[in-house]
Parts: C-alpha cells; sequence; structure tokens
C-alpha cells in the first residue's frame, strides 16, 4: 500500500499511536524485557521502569475485595498525602525529627487512656511494625520479669496461650527458647479456657495470653474471666501470673462498641496490651502499638532513652529503621474520628458483618460459627447435609469473581473443622456486601451439583491472613 505524501512510515506511526508496547521503546531503546533476576545492564528511564512495575502488579488481587486480611485498605486521601510526606522520615531517628516522636508519644497516651490505665501519663508503650512485633515485645518483658524472680538458671520458662493464638507467639516461643503450653479448642469452644489456663500455669509461667478478637472465628477470649482463674491459683498457691492482652483487632473496636466490657487495664491482672494499628486502628500496614500498665510491668533494662527537645524519649522496639508516615497517619486518624468517629466506623463495620452473616445463614447452605457481634467478622461452615462441595470449594469459587475469602481447618482438637471466613472492614460498604452476597448465591447452584467436593489437602489453608 503505497503512503500519502507525507505521512508516517509504519514503524513511525505504530510508535506514535502506541509509543511505549511499540518495538522499540523511543526512549530507552528496549526491543526485550529487562533481565528478572539479575540487575540490567545500564538505567531504565524512570516512566519505562514505572510502567513495568505498574504492569505486573495489576495481576495482584483487588485489595478490597480481600476478606481474608484484617489489614487496612482504604483511607481518606488526605492521610494518603501525609504518609508521602512523612516516609523520607526515619522513625527510629527521634532526635533528627522530633515532632515526629512526639506524635507517637500522643499516641501512646491516647491508647493508655483508651484502655483504661491507673495513670496514662505514666503508661510506656511505643509504636512498631505491627502486633507480631509488638508481642515480641510483650513476651521479651514477661520472660525478663519472670527471671528476676526465678533464681535456678537451669529453670524453663513456659507461656500460656490458647492453641488459636495468631503465628507470632509461636515465634516467639522459638526465638527466645519459651515452651509454649496450648489450650486446645474442644467442641463448640474455639478459643482459651479460662480454668485450663490456669491448669497449665506452674512457677516457670512468664505469663498468659488472652486474645481480644480470635483470627479464626472472630471471637472475643474472656479477659476478665482469665484474670479472675489466676487470682484464684494465687490465693491456692502464691503463683502470681500476669496477662497480655493481644488485642491485635479488638482492642480497637471494644472501647467503642462494647464499653462495659471489662478486658483492659482495669484489671489488675493484664500488664501489656498491643493492637495493630494497621488492622481497625484504620491506618494503612504497617504500624502497631504495644503498651504497659506501668514502669514497673516493663523491666528498665529493656528500655533504651533517647534525648530529645530536652527530655527523655524511651524506646523499645526490634526494628530500627523504619518510615514515620504511619505513625503520622496513626495520628492523623485519631484527630481525625475521635471517639464518636471511631464508634461511627466500627459500628457500621459490625453492622455490615452481623447483615452479611445473617444472608448467609438464610442461603441453607451453611451454618454459622460466629455472627460478626464481636470483632466485624465472621465464620461458617457446611450444614450437615451438604456434601457436593465444601468450604474450600466456595473459596475457590468466589476467588474467580475477584473476591479473596480464605478456607482453612481448625487446630487440635477440632481439625476436623473447615470454615470459610469473613473479615469486614472500613471500606467494605453494604454495597459490596450485597454484591458478595449475590455472587455467592449464584455459585451455588453449580457446586451443588457436583458429584463430591474437589480432591484437595485440606490440611492447606486458602489465603488464611491474620
Amino acid at each position: 500500500m503505497a503512503l500519502h505524501e507525507g505521512s508516517a512510515k509504519p514503524d513511525e506511526r505504530s510508535l506514535s499511536v502506541n509509543p511505549f508496547y511499540g518495538e522499540a521503546d523511543p526512549v530507552s531503546g528496549m526491543t526485550e524485557a529487562p533481565p528478572k533476576h539479575r540487575l540490567p545492564d545500564g538505567p531504565t528511564p524512570p516512566s519505562t521502569a514505572y510502567q513495568l512495575v505498574h504492569d505486573e502488579l495489576m495481576l495482584d488481587g483487588n485489595s478490597r475485595l480481600n476478606l481474608a486480611t484484617f489489614v487496612t485498605t482504604w483511607m481518606e486521601p488526605q492521610a494518603g498525602v501525609l504518609m508521602a510526606e512523612c516516609r523520607d522520615k526515619n522513625m527510629i531517628d527521634k532526635d533528627e525529627y522530633p515532632r515526629t516522636a512526639e506524635l507517637e508519644r500522643r499516641c501512646v497516651a491516647m491508647l493508655a487512656d483508651l484502655w483504661h490505665a491507673p495513670d496514662p501519663s505514666a503508661a510506656v508503650g511505643c509504636s512498631t511494625t505491627g502486633s507480631s512485633e509488638a508481642c515480641m515485645l510483650a513476651g521479651m518483658a514477661l520472660k525478663r520479669r519472670w527471671s528476676r524472680r526465678e533464681p535456678d538458671p537451669t529453670a524453663r520458662p513456659n507461656l500460656v496461650m490458647g492453641v488459636n493464638v495468631q503465628v507470632c507467639w509461636d515465634k516467639f516461643c522459638n526465638f527466645w527458647e519459651v515452651e509454649a503450653r496450648l489450650v486446645p479448642m474442644e467442641g463448640e469452644r474455639f478459643h482459651l479456657d479460662p480454668q485450663a489456663a490456669a491448669e497449665l500455669c506452674d512457677e516457670n509461667t512468664i505469663g498468659v495470653v488472652g486474645v481480644l478478637g480470635s483470627t479464626f472465628d472472630g471471637s472475643y477470649e474472656p479477659i476478665a474471666e482469665l484474670c479472675a482463674a489466676l487470682d484464684a491459683l494465687q490465693e491456692r498457691t502464691g503463683l502470681d501470673i500476669p496477662v497480655h492482652v493481644d488485642g491485635a483487632s479488638g482492642a480497637m473496636i471494644a472501647p467503642f462498641l462494647d464499653e462495659d466490657l471489662v478486658w483492659d487495664f482495669r484489671l489488675a491482672r493484664v500488664a501489656s496490651i498491643n493492637t495493630s494499628g494497621h488492622k481497625y486502628g484504620l491506618v494503612y500496614p504497617g504500624v502497631g502499638w504495644a503498651l504497659w500498665r506501668d514502669r514497673e510491668a516493663l523491666p528498665e533494662e529493656l528500655v533504651f532513652r533517647v534525648n530529645y527537645l530536652g527530655g527523655d524519649m524511651p524506646t523499645f522496639a526490634l526494628n530500627f529503621s523504619r518510615p514515620g508516615a504511619q505513625v503520622v497517619a496513626q495520628y492523623y486518624t485519631f484527630l481525625r474520628l475521635g471517639r464518636t468517629g471511631y464508634q461511627a466506623v466500627q459500628r457500621s463495620t459490625r453492622e455490615v458483618a452481623r447483615s452479611l452473616a445473617d444472608r448467609v445463614e438464610a442461603l441453607g447452605d451453611f451454618r454459622l460459627l460466629t455472627r460478626g457481634d464481636q470483632l466485624p467478622v465472621f465464620a461458617f461452615t457446611t450444614a450437615p447435609g451438604v456434601e457436593s462441595y465444601d468450604v474450600f470449594d466456595v473459596s475457590r469459587r468466589l476467588r474467580e469473581h475477584g473476591w479473596l475469602v480464605p478456607a482453612y481447618t481448625f487446630p487440635p482438637n477440632r481439625e476436623d473443622l473447615s470454615v470459610v471466613r469473613v473479615v469486614c472492614r472500613n471500606g467494605f460498604s453494604s454495597d459490596l456486601a450485597d454484591l458478595f452476597a449475590d455472587d455467592l448465591t449464584r455459585l451455588l447452584p453449580e457446586l451443588r451439583r457436583q458429584p463430591h467436593p474437589l480432591t484437595r489437602d485440606k490440611g492447606a489453608a486458602t489465603g488464611f491472613h491474620h
């Protein structure tokens, strides 16, 4: 075909229509993809590098449709701007960035007040990269306090907790050479039993972990009953066992929606509490918080001190360099929402969870284990008589529609139970819940026609996230 006078040549025309995806990038001259497992020979223009990375990330799931994770997936744009402004500030450099350090201190004071510390101004705490690091810090403090009162250097410390605890507690026991004493699940009890926990304690128990919001089903563990059982144990034996509350999720739900529930520093036996700011603290990952009721609960030798603003700033963390952006975003969110704002957000999230749980139950194919009335989380399994498919088939088919919903088997002594869990977060609106329910409803006829569940290793979870 003849070209009109003044028209572009075929290769030029293709580049003008689609310059980036043409045969050769007009700026970089790249004719093939860059190497993936070694450094390229030379630099790549920023627009090219961005497009290559951007395109590959399109294959990730949509975080807003991820009902496996507890982690915040939506914040206001103003928070994003603040985070961008602070991402180059190193949180560990408190003397160089004193205002960022001051915002961290204010967040600790706000949480101490929220969790009813006897004297919020005397509470000790710090930010972390998440609840996992916060739990490590709390466990270290428990072990150090135990070692002070245990003169026998050959004694082996132990930590008592439910089998449902987050995997970070298994890591703590492994890393710091502590025996994990686990209370198993029994029947329809899917978390720790207070009396069973007390019976596992002895003179080498560094503490008991109570979970305010189990990741397996969203239920609260009975912290007050646990403390009462340990009070009775002390009366009988003299053993004084402290409690750490792993409030990764529930510590930012209960203060606003379950104000009459006593689980925090109002209980004298509660020595420390952690939470994830990047879960129901409503901040992008990753930020967590660890607090101790007073200075006595945190051994002084574990605290490092930084002089800033002519004052004393205690620091106690495992990580070193990390951006200050998430701490700033946490302070922004506290300032932005206040108590009534948090209450409104968390109430809306719980209402979405409860309503969606009711709709799932109404389908008739499923049995609810929890209903979203504690954490905004519910778990369900197939109803008796449903034999053509299982929860792993449900998870797989929902993923085809973009929904990331985990299916997994419970730990001992309930390995026979496999469930689907739905985590509702801020940003998972009632409209999205309607879409989820509609997709699940449309899948059922085809699932019911299966001759049997698809073969798979039921011990392997599909996308179980804490």
